[in-house]
């Protein structure tokens, strides 16, 4: 496919509105049909541009990178990371993102479109950062214009994506932090469950993680669970109603992984061993058994 970059001026203040159009969609489409990293950060830093408060602008690493995102670019996403490591993922520029009070653009993508390869890129990039830079980078409310504040884990949990929650949780994601309208996480999830079919597998899954990483339940909806008990019952199950609202304590094994969370460093969580780490299978078989506990509405 030709990629029509026009006739430039070396100079990019001389570049038209309409020719940073033209050679920014060529860099989409290239980003797109997935070319070798070479030829895209050839194009990146010598003849593409993109319009930006009335002059011609190239395209930052963070820019690209978004594109890498979208189009699950998974080579060049790990190049940029490699190159600039987390300078990849600093805030681009307002064209791009609406909300410059947004520090996590790249996150929020990651886990809209279910890009579970180059997520675990970015979680890898984060070890280098001090505890309190990686809590600040991965609870950083979205945008409050499209996103209603919604950080990635209410995204996760929203769009119900189990392995991007599990990603967000185990490498220090707050369950606890709210959006616009003072909805946790686990809010968003609840939400989708009530609204039953499809995938309420997926979503018992989601709910599992949660209740792992929340020593405390605190949410906005346990007011309407204590309301309509036996609607929620046979939405989560006995149990997990009963836990969600401190009715009775979790089970030993859901109490030694809320210790275990909080005690390990994040950077210690990949050399645990298996039966341990709580990114392994035994996640999911507990899911797996909160689903089979549960009974839905006819």
């Amino acid at each position: 496919m030709p990629y029509d970059l026009g006739v430039f001026d070396s100079r990019a203040d001389y570049k038209s509105e309409k020719q940073c159009q033209r050679t920014s969609f060529a860099f989409y489409q290239a980003v797109r049909d997935l070319l070798p990293v070479w030829v895209l950060e050839d194009m990146r830093t010598m003849e593409v541009f993109h319009w930006e408060e009335g002059r011609a602008c190239s395209f930052t690493p963070p820019e690209a990178f978004l594109y890498a995102l979208v189009h699950d670019h998974q080579q060049y996403a790990k190049f940029l990371l490699n190159r600039y490591s987390v300078g990849a993922l600093e805030m681009p520029s307002q064209s791009f993102c609406c909300c410059q009070a947004s520090a996590t653009p790249h996150l929020t993508v990651a886990v809209r479109y279910n890009r579970i390869t180059i997520l675990k890129m970015i979680m890898d990039s984060l070890k280098d950062f001090s505890h309190s830079e990686r809590q600040s980078y991965l609870n950083t409310r979205g945008c409050f214009h499209m996103q209603g504040g919604k950080d990635a884990l209410h995204l996760a949990s929203e769009l119900v994506r189990p392995e991007c929650l599990i990603m967000l949780l185990g490498h220090g994601a707050c369950p606890y932090v709210t959006d616009r309208d003072g909805n946790t996480p686990l809010d968003c999830l609840l939400n989708q469950i009530r609204q039953g079919e499809p995938d309420m597998r997926s979503k018992h899954v989601c709910l599992g993680y949660l209740i792992l990483f929340m020593p405390k339940f605190i949410f906005q909806m346990k007011g309407q669970l204590q309301k309509n008990p036996g609607l929620w019952q046979s939405l989560i199950g006995e149990q997990a109603f009963q836990w969600l609202l401190e009715l009775s304590p979790p089970s030993l094994f859901v109490q030694a992984m809320h210790k275990m969370t909080q005690s390990i460093p994040v950077k210690q969580l990949d050399s645990l061993p298996d039966f341990l780490n709580p990114l392994d299978f035994r996640l999911h078989q507990y899911a797996r058994q909160r689903f089979s506990q549960t009974k839905l509405p006819d």
